[in-house]
């Protein structure tokens, strides 16, 4: 490897490490820019319980899609304008659903994720058990005639014979 193409490696490395030692200074924090520490609490606090849609595993606190910087936002105007914690969270369901909430109430729309998991399980331990009895009650195969293990042992030595490996 000569000098010259080491160059344009070693400039696309340093390209690269510059490039994702930049990237966290874009991150958009969950907590408000506002003075006031009880409205930082609150927004926080409600970012905490609402999931971000994009990414659908974090809470839009967590998260720094655009998506949850606009929620996150939309939150701390609604606190601005007084709204209670629970006008907001029924602003978020009703434009977004139920499934804006991290842990979202258990309803008839909501039972089969509350209980599917559970309804899984069991149904799983019943195959587990049906497949275990049948195994019991299955008859074992009947032992091997002379004749039939004379022939075994024949077909078992002429294959030994053809592959000594």
């Amino acid at each position: 490897m000569t000098n010259q193409s080491t160059i344009p490696a070693l400039a696309a490395a340093l390209a690269m490490a510059l490039a994702l030692a930049v990237a966290p200074a874009f991150a958009s924090d969950a907590a408000p820019t506002e003075k006031d520490p009880v409205a930082q609490a609150r927004a926080v606090k409600l970012s905490e319980t609402l999931r971000c849609l994009v990414c659908q595993n974090q809470t839009i606190a967590d998260s720094n899609a655009e998506l949850a910087v606009d929620l996150r936002r939309q939150v701390r105007d609604q606190i601005a304008a007084g709204k209670s914690d629970d006008e907001i969270i029924t602003y978020m369901t009703d434009r977004y659903g139920d499934f804006v909430l991290y842990r979202p109430p258990v309803r008839a729309t909501t039972v089969l994720l509350w209980g599917g998991p559970a309804l899984l399980l069991a149904i799983g331990a019943f195959v587990l058990m049906r497949i275990m009895r049948e195994r019991r009650a299955a008859p074992e195969a009947p032992p091997l005639t002379a004749e039939e293990r004379a022939r075994a042992d024949a077909l078992l030595a002429s294959t030994t014979k053809k592959d000594p490996a």
